[in-house]
C-alpha cells in the first residue's frame, strides 16, 4: 500500500490494525508449529521445518517492515480510549525493534536456533557441550549482531536491547541492584532456612513407581480446578515443560518421572499459570500489540504466583493431599501422604543442580549463574568454549555444588539454543512480582488461602483477571504492579515470603 497525504489518521490506524491482527495471525501458526516441534514432530523433519518456521518468520518481519509503516506509523491517530492509545504505542516499540533487523538476519536467526534447539537434545541427552559448541556459536553469533542492531536504533546497550524484547522497559540497571540486594540476603537466608528445617521432622517422599497415566489425570483435573479453560488449550509431554500454542488454543507441556509424582504436577501448575494469564488477555484486542501480555517478567510472575506461592502452600497441600493418595493407591495410615509431610517435602531446601526442580530459596542463585554468564557472553568478555567450566565454577561458588556432567550444568536449560538470549533475569523479576501480587491478593480477599484449601481457586482467579490479565499490553509492567499491589515492584514482599515460610520469621 502506497500512503497518501490524503490519507487521515484515522485510517493509517486502520490500516496498521489489519496489518498487525495478520501478524497475529502468523504468530498463532508459528506458535502451533513450534508446539509440534517440541512435542511430537519426527526428528527426521527438522530441517524442513525450520524453513518452514523461518519462512513465516521472515514474511511476518517483511509486514512489520514494509516501506510505508513508518509513514503510518506517524500519522496514525487513535481513537481516545486508553487502550487503543497503548495500542498504536505497541505498535510503534514492535515496529522499532523489527526495523532495526534485516530480513536476512531473522530469517539466519530463525534457521540458526531451530537447528541449535534440535542438536541441544541431542547433546543434554549425551551432556556433551562440545557436540553443541558449533550450533551455539552461530546461534550466539546471529544474537550478538540482533543486539547491535538493535541497540544502534534504540539507543541502547546490546544487553539492554536483547531485555526490552521480552520485558520492555526493563534494563540492566535496574536488575543488577535486585540480584545485589538477593546476593546479600541470600547466604543468610539459606543458612538460617537449613537451620529451621533441621528442626522439623523430616519429609517422607512416597515411594512409587507412580502411573504416568494416573499422573497425566490428576494435572488435567488440576488444571481444571485452577480454571484453566480445557475447551482452548491442551496439555502434552516435552523434554523441556513450556507454554505456547497460540490465542484460544494454549498448549503446555510436562514430564513425567515414574519414581517422582510431584514434580510433573508441580510443573503442570507453574506452565497453568502461564496459560491462565493467556486465556485472560482481552479479548476485545485479540491479534493486537496491546491485547498480547505485558512481557515476561509479569508472565513468570504468574508462573510462579501458581505455583511457588499457592501450590507450595500448606492450604493448597490440606487439599491436594488426599487427591495425590487416591491418585496412587494410598493409605490414610501412610504417613508419606499426609499433608504436612507433603507440605515439607514441596517447601524442602536443598541445593541441587537442575534449576527447574529447584527450591525457591535456592532458586535465584540458578538464575544469578544464567545472567553473569550470558551477559559476559553477549559482551564478548567470555568465549562460548569456556562456558562449562565458568558455568560449573559459579554453581560451586554459590551452592557448593560440583558439576560432574554437561547436562547438570550449562545444557540444562533449552534457552541459548533456541535463542532466547536475555529472558533469565525475568524469572527472579516474575518471583519478586509473585510474591508482591500474593500478598496484595490476600491484602484485598482474606479468604483466598482459606478457599484454596478447600479447591475453590475462583477468587485468586477473579482477583487476577481484572489487575493483571485484562490489562494486557495497556501499561508498562511497573505500572500494572503498581495499580495492582500500591507499590512498584519490590524485594520487600519477596523476601518476607521467603522468610515466613522458610524460616518461621514475621
Amino acid at each position: 500500500m502506497n500512503t497518501s497525504s490524503g490519507t487521515t489518521g484515522q485510517q493509517a490506524y486502520d490500516t496498521l490494525r489489519q496489518r498487525f491482527a495478520r501478524m497475529g495471525h502468523i504468530r498463532n501458526a508459528l506458535g502451533i508449529l513450534g508446539w509440534d516441534k517440541d512435542t511430537m514432530m519426527p526428528t527426521g523433519a527438522s530441517d524442513s521445518r525450520a524453513e518452514s518456521i523461518a519462512a513465516l518468520a521472515v514474511l511476518s518481519h517483511e509486514l512489520m517492515t514494509a516501506p510505508d509503516m513508518g509513514e503510518l506509523l506517524a500519522r496514525a491517530q487513535a481513537p481516545g480510549t486508553p487502550m487503543a492509545q497503548a495500542n498504536l504505542h505497541e505498535m510503534r516499540r514492535q515496529h522499532a525493534h523489527a526495523a532495526a533487523v534485516p530480513s536476512d538476519l531473522v530469517e539466519a536467526m530463525s534457521r540458526a536456533s531451530s537447528r541449535c534447539e534440535m542438536a541441544w537434545r541431542t547433546a543434554r541427552q549425551n551432556s556433551d557441550f562440545a557436540s553443541l559448541l558449533p550450533e551455539l556459536e552461530t546461534v550466539l553469533a546471529r544474537t550478538r549482531d540482533i543486539a547491535a542492531a538493535k541497540a544502534q536504533a534504540l539507543g541502547l546497550s546490546p544487553y539492554d536491547a536483547l531485555l526490552d524484547q521480552y520485558d520492555a522497559g526493563t534494563r540492566q540497571a535496574d536488575i543488577d541492584p535486585v540480584f545485589a540486594e538477593l546476593a546479600s540476603e541470600l547466604p543468610d537466608l539459606i543458612r538460617t532456612a537449613l537451620a529451621h528445617q533441621a528442626s522439623l521432622p523430616a519429609p517422607v517422599a512416597p515411594s512409587g513407581p507412580f502411573d504416568v497415566p494416573a499422573q497425566a489425570r490428576l494435572g488435567h483435573g488440576t488444571m481444571h480446578a485452577l480454571g484453566f479453560d480445557m475447551q482452548r488449550g491442551r496439555l502434552d509431554v516435552s523434554l523441556h515443560p513450556f507454554c505456547g500454542g497460540a490465542e484460544d488454543d494454549v498448549r503446555i507441556t510436562t514430564r513425567y518421572e515414574e519414581q517422582d509424582c510431584i514434580n510433573a504436577l508441580m510443573g503442570i501448575v507453574h506452565e497453568t499459570g502461564h496459560a491462565l494469564y493467556e486465556q485472560g488477555l482481552p479479548r476485545a484486542w485479540r491479534a493486537q500489540p496491546v491485547g498480547e501480555a505485558r512481557g515476561m517478567s509479569l508472565h513468570e510472575s504468574q508462573s510462579l504466583l501458581m505455583e511457588m506461592q499457592v501450590a507450595r502452600s500448606q492450604p493448597f497441600m490440606d487439599w491436594m493431599a488426599p487427591r495425590l493418595r487416591d491418585a496412587f493407591g494410598g493409605t490414610d495410615t501412610d504417613p508419606a501422604w499426609d499433608a504436612d509431610n507433603l507440605h515439607r517435602l514441596v517447601t524442602r531446601v536443598r541445593p541441587g543442580f537442575i534449576r527447574v526442580d529447584a527450591d525457591e530459596v535456592t532458586y535465584p542463585a540458578h538464575i544469578l549463574v544464567r545472567y553473569e554468564m550470558e551477559t559476559a557472553l553477549i559482551a564478548g568478555r567470555m568465549k562460548l568454549a569456556d562456558l562449562p567450566e565458568a558455568f560449573n565454577a559459579r554453581i560451586h561458588d554459590l551452592l557448593g555444588l560440583k558439576v560432574t556432567e554437561d547436562r547438570l550444568g550449562c545444557l540444562q536449560d533449552i534457552h541459548w539454543p533456541s535463542g532466547a538470549w536475555g529472558y533469565f533475569p525475568t524469572y527472579t523479576l516474575g518471583a519478586v512480582i509473585a510474591a508482591q501480587l500474593r500478598e496484595a491478593a490476600q491484602r484485598d480477599d482474606p479468604t483466598i488461602m482459606s478457599s484454596i484449601a478447600k479447591g475453590d481457586f475462583a477468587p485468586l482467579l477473579a482477583w487476577l483477571r481484572p489487575r493483571i490479565h485484562a490489562r494486557g499490553s495497556g501499561a508498562s509492567t511497573s505500572e500494572i504492579v503498581r495499580d495492582a499491589t500500591g507499590a512498584v515492584p519490590n524485594t520487600g514482599p519477596y523476601l518476607r515470603h521467603l522468610r515466613q515460610r522458610y524460616c518461621a520469621l514475621a
